[in-house]
């Protein structure tokens, strides 16, 4: 879609607004909205200017003035906004040298499928996350110096069984696959599937996830890497929104629920060239060589990923042993308990690939897709040799045996730490910056560790209390 296009969409769709759309840094879409008399080919060159200086992670008062300039190829109709809405999705620009705005993360995503083509190894990389999240009834939070507290709840919640009702609650682990009455929500998760396919993202299946409380999974089909970071950042709008006008509440945490499996974001990738997959081959699990030397580099870099992919203190409280989430950085084909899997459902050369299955939802997705193919080209680059497969349920493994394998880091500041001492490879091609490295950690130290580190909990008082 062109200029041209958005302004016949526009007449066709008897639109009254344009509603523009860029992320921050943390990962959450931001917005404002112009009347469509004010929509012009114009805009699409020369931009429209905000205040950067109010954006989390970006510009200083003292440099503030930034550029918002839409992109034509985004433009679809908002659902959620009662006046007829178009959305188009911007990309960050400096006002002054017009150059792109290097702490954008859409631009960096940008930067990474470049660095990709320029590589000559392939022109292509294709993602496909599985966003796991759940849907509640109500939520509450609250954070003072003498007091905190959170309560969710959800009528499939296993334990309101003691409360009067109609029963068939799905119990802790046991909410994957049931039908109807026990899982409550296949409308809402329909609902939520028309919502995207009428926006145009591909949809394989939906259902209900592994967790009591309404965990859910809606599965989008893949695509070129860029257009799926839009097209998640699309999800999550729609999950939230479909979710509040029903009266209920959708969050993407990685663990919102004690003693529950929580909710990952496994992520699918490979990387084509001319049309044709790359990934095939005659190694491991029917991989190629290209495809085994991708994974030693994601495995390499595993602890720098996990700031960008696992990205929240909520994110360590999932990556432990017992739920299905996998904390240590090993390989294997169909073995869900590996940091790698290689998916073996078919032996189509267009279906091979490797899923990355640490990731979580939380992610701001420009980046960490980004990072994760960068990782990756460092592998295929220096062929990095991921070592043996361990097709072994690692969570059954020997004490002695499960120490041998690298782990994930266990806290968001031990994958910060990693990110400072291993971000080079994400410098190449000028896709990320030195500085906006150092500003991610700064940023998440700054209002996410220290905030969380220097807070007392109830299970503090629960522990120290009386002693």
């Amino acid at each position: 879609m062109k200029a041209e296009d958005v302004m016949k969409l526009a007449d066709d769709a008897g639109a009254r607004f344009v509603d523009i759309k860029f992320i921050d840094l943390p990962g959450r879409w931001q917005h404002f909205t112009i009347p469509v008399s004010e929509l012009d080919e114009g805009i699409f060159e020369d931009g429209l200017g905000f205040d950067g200086s109010s954006i989390e992670g970006w510009k200083a008062i003292d440099e503030s003035d930034m550029l918002v300039v839409p992109d034509p190829s985004t433009a679809k109709m908002d659902p959620f906004i009662e006046a007829p809405t178009i959305s188009l999705i911007g990309n960050i620009e400096d006002p002054i040298t017009r150059q792109p705005y290097h702490r954008d993360p859409r631009g960096v995503a940008r930067r990474a499928v470049a660095y990709l083509q320029s590589t000559g190894l392939g022109d292509t990389a294709y993602f496909g996350p599985e966003a796991e999240f759940f849907i509640f009834d109500s939520v509450a939070y609250h954070q003072d110096p003498n007091s905190a507290y959170f309560e969710i709840d959800s009528e499939e919640g296993i334990w309101n069984s003691g409360q009067p009702g109609l029963g068939h609650r799905p119990r802790h682990k046991g909410g994957y696959f049931p039908v109807s009455p026990t899982d409550t929500q296949t409308d809402i998760r329909n609902e939520m599937v028309m919502e995207m396919e009428a926006l145009g993202i591909r949809i394989e299946c939906q259902h209900h996830e592994v967790a009591t409380a309404g965990q859910a999974e809606i599965d989008m089909r893949f695509d070129e890497m860029l257009t799926m970071a839009d097209k998640l950042m699309w999800f999550k709008y729609v999950v939230k929104n479909v979710a509040y006008r029903n009266g209920k509440t959708a969050t993407f945490m990685p663990k919102p629920i004690f003693e529950d499996n929580g909710s990952g974001m496994h992520t699918h990738q490979s990387i084509w060239k001319d049309g044709k997959p790359l990934f095939a081959g005659d190694k491991y699990a029917g991989m190629s060589e290209m495809a085994m030397h991708y994974i030693g580099g994601i495995l390499k870099h595993a602890g720098a990923l996990c700031a960008l992919s696992n990205p929240t203190v909520n994110s360590y409280k999932r990556l432990v042993p017992g739920y299905e989430a996998p904390n240590k950085l090993a390989y294997s084909s169909r073995n869900r308990s590996a940091a790698v899997r290689i998916p073996m459902y078919s032996q189509s050369p267009a279906a091979k690939r490797l899923e990355f299955r640490t990731p979580d939802p939380t992610c701001n997705p420009y980046l960490a897709f980004s990072a994760m193919l960068m990782a990756g080209l460092d592998g295929i680059l220096n062929k990095i040799d991921p070592g043996a497969p361990l097709d072994k349920n690692i969570y059954d493994l020997p004490p002695e045996e499960a120490a041998k394998v690298k782990s994930a880091p266990g806290s968001l500041d031990g994958a910060l730490a990693a990110l400072k001492a291993d971000h080079e490879f994400l410098l190449r091609g000028d896709v990320f910056s030195e500085d906006l490295v150092n500003a991610w950690i700064d940023w998440k130290m700054e209002n996410e560790v220290d905030p969380c580190r220097m807070r007392p909990t109830p299970m503090e008082f629960m522990l120290y209390y009386d002693i």
